[in-house]
């Protein structure tokens, strides 16, 4: 992707926001500032973009928030309702509004899993293991 390089003349307390920001998550000013405004640019309202924004607010959050998405899984029961609709396409069509569910909670666990392998690679960044078993949880 193209990188355009621009000039930024920020007021004081704001670039100590943005240093104390990326000392915190161990990275370098400039990735902080790209991330904090790809996160803010006016985007189409639509639920990837609204998904991305979200994934890049993840780095400003502390390492026990960060913790607890990469734990993050879908409730039992949405996993095992997915199931049962997979199940049933296999041998009949779902109708249509069990199709309709069926995408929402196959777009409910593509989007966890985002938010889990964020979190992880956030962790990675700050230096902790996150494939030692006793910190990070399974995702089923």
């Amino acid at each position: 992707m193209a990188s355009h390089t621009i000039t930024l003349n920020l007021p004081e307390t704001v670039y100590e926001q943005i240093q104390q920001a990326a000392e915190t998550a161990r990275r370098p000013v400039n990735d902080v500032l790209v991330e904090a405004i790809a996160a803010v640019a006016p985007v189409v309202n639509t639920a990837s973009d609204h998904l991305r924004a979200a994934l890049a607010h993840m780095a400003y959050l502390n390492d026990a928030a960060l913790w607890q998405a990469a734990r993050t899984t879908m409730p039992p029961e949405q996993r095992a309702r997915l199931a049962t609709l997979h199940d049933k396409q296999q041998y009949i069509s779902l109708t249509p509004e069990e199709q309709a569910e069926e995408q929402a909670l196959l777009r409910l666990y593509r989007e966890t899993l985002l938010v889990r392998a964020q979190a992880a690679v956030l962790l990675k960044q700050r230096g902790y293991d996150v494939f030692d078993p006793e910190q990070f949880t399974p995702l089923v």
